[in-house]
């Protein structure tokens, strides 16, 4: 019950604090860089925790955040493309450090540092992709998208577990996921067409559907959210189990690492940018 307890605040403040920081772009990119610099920050810990890896957790993680502020200067039109070339000179870096570093295992060091910019670095700074979107004049900031996504992710993840614990029999992916149901995916995928219904209805309604997406373009959207969404939570726990780890960390009372808690925006954001992107070619 304790932990219930604990879990539900947690939960509570962790949503207040996201949807409050999509109200104001300057509260998004403060709150977002932050969770990128931890994310990758606590990922690093976890790798370098392995045998004869030695990665660089501050130039990563400086990297990263540099990256997610790059992608915010550049998308809100403050700065031009040059602001990107810093963040390069530092992936060079890493790179041809480890011609000097003598480490015992440098493959794999290249691999886990790029991978810290892959996997973390890039998918949370393509939420600045979302948010700021250019009108031909010039360019806006807009909430709805990157909230919506979280949104969707929500409503997935209650969802699947409601619908799991009543009706769960089919495993989606025991072998790394032994807890995840077909049933609970379903119902989860069906709860969000119905949300992503429901925000065309209202946003229509009150002329602030951005990109004038139609009802079944916001529920194609919320079924890419929920197919990525799930693998972002799949990759995360095959993540965790091949270093043999519960949690990725402690930070959040009750829901254990930021690893934890943003597995399945990872994927979500870039396949939602992808998807958003695609409808415009057509």
């Amino acid at each position: 019950m304790k932990n219930f307890i604990i879990r539900t605040i947690t939960s509570v403040f962790f949503v207040a604090a996201i949807v409050t920081s999509f109200l104001n772009p300057r509260a998004m990119v403060f709150l977002f860089s932050i969770v990128t610099g931890m994310t990758i920050w606590e990922f690093t810990g976890l790798v370098n925790d392995r045998p004869y890896i030695t990665i660089n957790r501050f130039i990563c993680t400086v990297s990263g955040v540099y990256l997610f502020l790059a992608m915010a200067g550049y998308n809100s039109g403050l700065t031009p493309t040059t602001v990107f070339i810093p963040y390069l000179v530092s992936i060079v870096y890493l790179m041809v450090a480890e011609l000097y570093l003598q480490a015992k295992d440098p493959v794999n060091d290249w691999a886990y540092t790029m991978m810290s910019q892959l996997y973390i670095a890039l998918p949370l700074s393509l939420l600045n992709v979302l948010a700021f979107r250019s009108n031909g004049y010039d360019i806006q900031y807009t909430y709805l998208m990157p909230l919506s996504v979280f949104v969707f992710l929500w409503i997935n993840d209650a969802g699947a577990y409601c619908v799991g614990s009543l009706l769960g029999r089919h495993k989606l992916f025991p072998r790394i996921s032994p807890g995840k149901s077909w049933e609970g995916s379903i119902g989860g995928g069906l709860l969000v067409v119905a949300a992503a219904v429901a925000i065309w209805h209202i946003t229509t309604h009150y002329g602030v559907n951005d990109l004038g997406l139609s009802a079944y373009e916001w529920a194609g959207l919320g079924l890419v959210v929920v197919v990525f969404g799930t693998w972002g939570d799949l990759v995360e726990s095959l993540f965790k189990r091949t270093l043999g780890i519960k949690d990725s960390g402690n930070i959040l009372p009750g829901h254990g690492g930021m690893l934890d808690r943003f597995d399945s925006t990872l994927l979500a954001v870039p396949a939602s940018v992808v998807y958003l992107y695609t409808l415009t070619l057509f």
